[in-house]
């Protein structure tokens, strides 16, 4: 016993450490923010967010050797870097809505606890929120592992000026909510699309009987499903948390490695880190081997595509607008060299952003 108050008395001092250090660190940023603010720059800064998380994750894993785990260092500093930006300004991000859905939570993990979120009902109002300065930030989701992108976020930056600014990918945990307490008394199911499509195979298994009902998300079918005790809802568990709901079966996704990909639209531009992604638009020209040309440019400059998708020209009749994403940022040499060459090659290029890359790898390149 003694062993143990003596170790526990050294952890209260430590704690007092991190106390003083965490407002001699508030103090600072607070001044760091007020010369931003006098020299006209902007004050939330998301490329030194990522400077300062890949810093101490690699002075954690050399110094420390990772005794405190990497990933929850990560959530540490997000939270007290948040809590640091609030008091320089108070970051206002629209995301899609309601409260405990995916989007949600992808908003939580990139902008902290201390931000401002306000929940719109649609993709084109998250859009609208920060085009008209409304918000500082919007997050919405744009592709799924297993449902794949979203259209309306692709086809919004035809129509926009916003920038990507950063990217959250989130590992979809899904589950079986309910007021009952039994599976038995479920009598329908109520969630978005997209979470009844993860799930089509454990509800063929085991409610094979029992009505689905598509909702406007996760969180309306958390709020029907709070007024029986026979309807349920799939859903996260933030959301049986937010919302009264027992949990009566966990995880029951079809596709273990389910993910799905926000992003972050602002109107600034982010600055290089060194881990950078970029993301443009491109239609093609009306010529044989167009597309051939157009993808060659990234092979010569020796650029790795993580992602190449298509949507319909609504100006054109059978004509497509290719949306990629690559490694690199837009003002580094070799990126700059390959817009520059696909310019001369397509139709139209339109950069949507460059960003720092999620912690999450996204499989293998193209």
């Amino acid at each position: 016993m003694d062993e143990l108050s003596k170790l526990r008395n050294q952890i209260d001092e430590i704690d007092l450490q991190i106390l003083r250090l965490l407002n001699e660190r508030a103090r600072l940023a607070k001044a760091v923010g007020d010369i931003k603010k006098s020299m006209g720059l902007e004050v939330h800064s998301p490329e030194r967010e990522q400077e300062v998380f890949s810093r101490l994750s690699k002075l954690n894993k050399e110094l420390f050797n990772e005794s405190f785990p990497t990933q929850a260092l990560r959530y540490v500093y997000r939270e007290i870097m948040s809590a640091c930006l609030s008091l320089e300004e108070v970051i206002k991000v629209a995301y899609l809505g309601p409260r405990a859905t995916f989007t949600h939570q992808a908003s939580l993990e990139f902008f902290g606890l201390s931000a401002k979120y306000v929940a719109v009902g649609t993709i084109e109002d998250v859009f609208k929120e920060v085009e008209l300065s409304r918000a500082d930030y919007g997050v919405v989701p744009i592709e799924n592992t297993t449902e794949g992108v979203v259209n309306f976020t692709l086809d919004r930056f035809l129509q926009t000026e916003l920038k990507i600014v950063g990217e959250v990918v989130i590992p979809i945990r899904l589950n079986l909510l309910s007021r009952s307490s039994e599976i038995n008394n479920i009598e329908a199911v109520f969630s978005h699309r997209h979470a009844i499509a993860q799930c089509r195979e454990w509800l063929s298994k085991n409610l094979p009987n029992v009505k689905i009902f598509e909702a406007e998300s996760t969180a309306r079918a958390c709020e029907i499903a709070s007024e029986s005790q026979s309807v349920g809802a799939i859903a996260s568990e933030a959301a049986a948390h937010v919302y009264h709901l027992n949990i009566l079966s966990r995880n029951i996704q079809d596709n273990p490695d389910n993910y799905t990909r926000f992003i972050v639209v602002g109107k600034r531009a982010v600055g290089p880190t060194g881990k950078d992604k970029t993301t443009i638009a491109f239609a093609l020209k009306d010529q044989t081997g167009a597309l051939y040309r157009a993808l060659e440019c990234f092979y010569e400059e020796q650029i790795n595509l993580t992602r190449i998708v298509s949507r319909p020209n609504s100006k054109r009749v059978w004509d497509y607008i290719f949306f990629v994403d690559f490694e690199g940022h837009f003002k580094e040499e070799h990126v700059e060299r390959v817009i520059h060459k696909l310019k001369e090659r397509a139709q139209m290029v339109k950069v949507l952003g460059s960003y720092p890359m999620a912690p999450l790898k996204e499989g293998k390149g193209l």
